[in-house]
């Protein structure tokens, strides 16, 4: 049976591909990997040739909306618990605090957030020393959300 491996990247549309990658390279730590002038930007993690990539929309685009149709969010993993307190600290720069929705999801430990465009991002670390024990968790029918306090 026909099984895939893993997500490869992402592609969104969005309506000024400067603003987005000032956005993810500056807030969001994200490395350019190639610019196209006129068409979009190419980023990277680092590890391989791209991770994320930003189109530009075509004009009158219709607008992201909180629960339409397409994409909820995005999930970006870290390191560690020390770097998700990392960036909690730095988004607080950016983002007032109530646009900083937290959660500790028992397998994960996540803070969500939106880019320039209103496109959900999770940025996430793993709670479990293993992908096994994370999916025995998420598996675990008393698991339950809570929200992270990281103060």
């Amino acid at each position: 049976m026909a099984k895939p491996k893993r997500i490869g990247h992402l592609v969104i549309n969005v309506k000024d591909v400067d603003a987005s990658t000032k956005f993810y390279t500056e807030v969001l730590g994200f490395e350019i990997s190639l610019e196209r002038p006129g068409f979009g930007t190419f980023l990277t993690c680092g590890s391989i040739h791209h991770d994320l990539a930003l189109f530009q929309a075509p004009e009158g685009a219709a607008e992201v909306t909180d629960g339409g149709l397409g994409l909820n969010h995005m999930a970006i993993q870290v390191e560690d618990y020390a770097e998700l307190t990392d960036y909690y600290n730095k988004l607080q720069q950016y983002f007032e605090k109530s646009e900083l929705r937290t959660t500790d999801h028992s397998m994960t430990k996540s803070i969500y957030i939106k880019d320039p465009d209103g496109n959900g991002i999770e940025l996430f670390c793993n709670s479990q020393d293993t992908a096994k024990d994370g999916l025995a968790e998420m598996r675990n029918p008393d698991r339950t959300n809570k929200e992270l306090v990281f103060d």
